[in-house]
Order: structure tokens, then C-alpha cells, then sequence
């Protein structure tokens, strides 16, 4: 969308006004007898109070109207978006979905909250700790309504369609190819342009974070400076019957209000949504020889209490230059103590050609073995190893996590989108085993 503005770097302690009302911003201190303008003074918290400096998260609104005054909420159905991981038996094959299917808008009028659909997950959102993968499926904007999520932050993954995101800090539009982030509490309201789709990694109790980079340096994989973050903007409108959507405990409940949530006109604060353009992403890769762990590909991470363990990780495999010597260069097989969600946003994934699609994913359960199909192995296992670019016009990433996730009914069996001959990518792999083999003279 032409004109908009953002601030810029992750994290930072931001200040923003509408350039309407001048001065909006109380000076001085946060909580005046009588704000400028006469507005109401909201504190929005991410972390208790009493959380250590460095990761203490809350932002200050300037609103027209505070957020209290609403009628009581009341449950709504939920349909697919659910937070029960015992709906099914347990399946640790791996899993492959065709492109989730988006309804269309000559059929049936689908907006954000009512196209969101549960795929996988694990934990559990009262004790605060657990995720969840959801898609989302829809052709129509949000009217008169906005959404909010009690239970955890949002990793929005547009695949098909621009999103005009409007929020109670401003506005954003995020487009295929690029990230935002919704943290826990925030308003925010979702138009479309068009038959829409997309991937939300949905975290429980913790808050993303840039990944540590250790022996990497200063600088390098998303750069603080490339985050973006929407600038203060209000509209004053009565609604007369404004629903206010709100995840809870995992199920949705609503309440009427009779004004626009959109309705600060200042604030302040380090807590708040931002977006992130994929291709900015500065790659770390082998110039040498083997093929590193995808670690080194971490956009975003949400850590757990363990040391080195992530609740979630958001791993991309971006366009690069593919130069290792004497190596097989896709991706190893592998088995791993954490849980696998791909997803493709355009393009086609190195080690599975055929098959894995855009707008689809896969699910490679802790400790079931995955890796390339027969046809990239046979194919790479003999190919010259000449410098090669990987991934051109393509992004591919992954949803990781240390929970062992459970795929809900809608993922298994109704959206009716699960590949199952998937398995049979692997059985053409042969025995190479020679008995006979003897290292050579050289």
C-alpha cells in the first residue's frame, strides 16, 4: 500500500504519533492527570512487571477510548481452530499436504479469523507453554471486527495474497515473501485483495527473539536495522455493533463495542507487532566442504527455560550460492529430536521437486527419518560439483519445535488435502553397497 511509513530495528524502544494531532505523546511521564487531546492512557504488557530489564516488553496507547469498555464476551464457534491434541491417534509417519485448499469467494464470503484452521500442535495454552500451526484460507476482509490472542504470539507467513494488516499501533502490509509478527494481546484487523493464503507458527509463553549468534559475529542472518514497525495512526468512528474477536484457552469468544479499537492516536513502548521482508536475510553458508545444520538459516526463535532449546524456531532456506567441495550437497537424512513443519512459499524445494507445492507442507515427527527423495539423491550423488546457485526463486521454510506435535482431525482427515503416497518418494532408494570397495592409491 503506497504511503505507508515504518520505524525500523527489532526490539527497540519506539515512539510514534499520529501527525494529526501533535504532541499527543505525554512528556515526561507516562500517566498524566489529563493526557493531551483528552485521551486515555492504556498500558499493553508482554512480560511481568518485574522481568529483567533486557526483556521487559510494554508499550503505553494514547486512545480515544480505552479497550475496557466493551459488552461481555461471549463464546463463538471455532470449528477448525482448536487447541485439543487428543482428537485423533497419535501418527509419527511422515506427513505431506497437497496446497491447502482456499474457498472461493463467488461460493462463500471467508475472512481471516473464520479461513484460520489448526494443523498441528502440542502444550497448552493455560500453563502457558506449547505451540501451534495453523493455515489460513480466506477471500474477503475483515468487516466492523478485529481479532486478538490471548493465548500467544503470531508468526504470519502470507503465502498467496497481499495482507493489509491494520493494528492498534498503525498499519502494515505484509506481502508473500515476507513475515510479521502479532505478540499476545494486540488488536489487529486482516484485509484481502483476493483469494488468500498463508502459515502462522502460533508460540505459547515465550516471545520471539533474533537468535544468539555466537562465533558468527555482530552481524549476519536478520539484521536488526531490516524489522519494521507501523506507525501510530487512529481512526474516531462509531460502529454500532463492532464485534472484538479473542482467543482464549484455545476457543473464540466475542464482544460489541460501539467504536473503531483503531483509535490510538500516540504511543509508545518496546512491545509491539513488526515485519520482516525474507530476502534481506543475509545467508551464512559452506565454502568448504560437508552441508552445515539448518540452524544457521534461524530467522526467529522463541527460547525455552533449557539452554540451547527452542519452543519454536523459524528457519527459512533462502537463495544462495551452493559451493561445497566433495560434498553431497541437499539436505542429509536425518532423524531429530525435534519436530519438522515445512511449508513453501513459492517456488521448488531442493530435495523434494516434485511434490511438495507452495501453499502445501509436511510433518516430520521427532525421530522419524526424512531426508532427499530417490531422484534428488541419484542425482546429486554423481552430479559435478561446480558452484551453483540453490534455491533460485524459491523460499522454503520451516516451523521447528522441541514439543512432540500432534496433528488435529482437520489436518488428517477432513481439509482432505494429505498426500498419502508421500512414503513412496523414498522406495525407490537403492543399496550403492559394494563389499569390494577398497580406498584408492592416491
Amino acid at each position: 500500500m503506497a504511503g505507508l511509513k515504518y520505524l525500523t530495528g527489532f526490539g527497540n524502544e519506539f515512539a510514534s504519533e499520529d501527525p494529526r494531532c501533535p504532541g499527543a505523546l505525554p512528556e515526561g511521564q507516562n500517566n498524566p492527570q489529563v493526557c493531551p487531546y483528552g485521551l486515555y492512557a492504556e498500558q499493553l504488557s508482554g512480560s511481568a512487571f518485574t522481568c529483567p530489564r533486557p526483556s521487559n516488553k510494554r508499550s503505553w496507547f494514547y486512545r480515544i477510548l480505552p479497550s475496557v469498555r466493551h459488552k461481555p464476551f461471549v463464546p463463538m464457534k471455532s470449528e477448525d481452530l482448536t487447541e485439543s491434541w487428543n482428537e485423533v491417534e497419535p501418527d509419527p509417519n511422515q506427513l505431506r499436504w497437497l496446497p491447502f485448499t482456499i474457498p472461493k469467494g463467488s461460493e462463500k464470503k471467508v475472512d481471516f479469523v473464520a479461513g484460520l484452521h489448526t494443523v498441528c500442535g502440542a502444550g497448552d495454552s493455560k500453563s502457558r507453554n506449547g505451540i501451534a500451526i495453523h493455515m489460513y484460507a480466506c477471500n474477503t476482509s475483515m468487516v466492523d471486527s478485529c481479532f486478538h490472542n490471548s493465548d500467544g504470539d503470531l508468526l504470519i507467513v502470507p503465502q498467496q495474497g497481499e495482507i493489509l494488516i491494520t493494528t492498534e499501533f498503525g498499519k502494515m502490509m505484509v506481502e508473500p515473501n515476507e513475515i510479521c509478527v502479532i505478540q499476545q494481546g494486540m488488536r489487529f484487523a486482516v484485509d484481502v485483495f483476493g483469494e488468500t493464503r498463508g502459515y502462522i507458527l502460533e508460540v505459547y509463553g515465550a516471545h520471539f527473539e533474533l537468535p544468539d549468534l555466537g562465533p558468527i559475529g555482530a552481524n549476519g542472518l536478520a539484521n536488526p536495522r531490516d524489522f519494521l514497525v507501523p506507525v501510530a495512526w487512529y481512526e474516531d468512528r462509531q460502529v454500532h455493533g463492532y464485534t472484538v474477536v479473542n482467543k482464549y484457552q484455545g476457543k473464540l469468544f466475542s464482544s460489541q463495542q460501539d467504536f473503531s479499537p483503531f483509535n490510538v492516536v500516540a504511543w509508545h513502548g518496546n512491545y509491539t507487532p513488526y515485519k520482516y521482508n525474507l530476502e534481506n536475510f543475509m545467508v551464512i553458508n559452506c565454502v568448504a566442504f560437508d552441508h552445515a545444520d539448518p540452524s544457521i538459516f534461524t530467522v526467529l526463535t522463541a527460547k525455552s527455560t533449557r539452554p540451547g532449546v527452542a519452543i519454536a524456531d523459524f528457519v527459512i532456506f533462502p537463495p544462495r550460492w551452493g559451493v561445497a567441495d566433495r560434498t553431497f550437497r541437499p539436505p542429509y537424512y536425518h532423524r531429530n529430536c525435534m519436530s519438522e513443519f515445512m511449508g513453501l512459499i513459492k517456488g521448488h524445494y531442493e530435495a523434494k521437486e516434485e511434490g511438495f507445492q507452495p501453499g502445501g507442507g509436511s510433518l516430520h515427527s521427532m525421530m522419524t527419518p526424512h531426508g532427499p527423495d530417490a531422484e534428488c539423491f541419484e542425482k546429486n550423488s554423481t552430479s559435478d560439483l561446480k558452484p551453483e546457485r540453490v534455491a533460485e526463486g524459491t523460499m522454503a521454510f520451516m516451523f521447528e519445535s522441541s514439543f512432540s506435535m500432534a496433528v488435529t482431525k482437520w489436518g488428517l482427515e477432513t481439509c482432505q488435502r494429505l498426500d498419502k503416497s508421500y512414503y513412496k518418494c523414498w522406495e525407490p532408494l537403492k543399496s550403492h553397497f559394494n563389499p569390494n570397495w577398497r580406498p584408492s592409491n592416491k
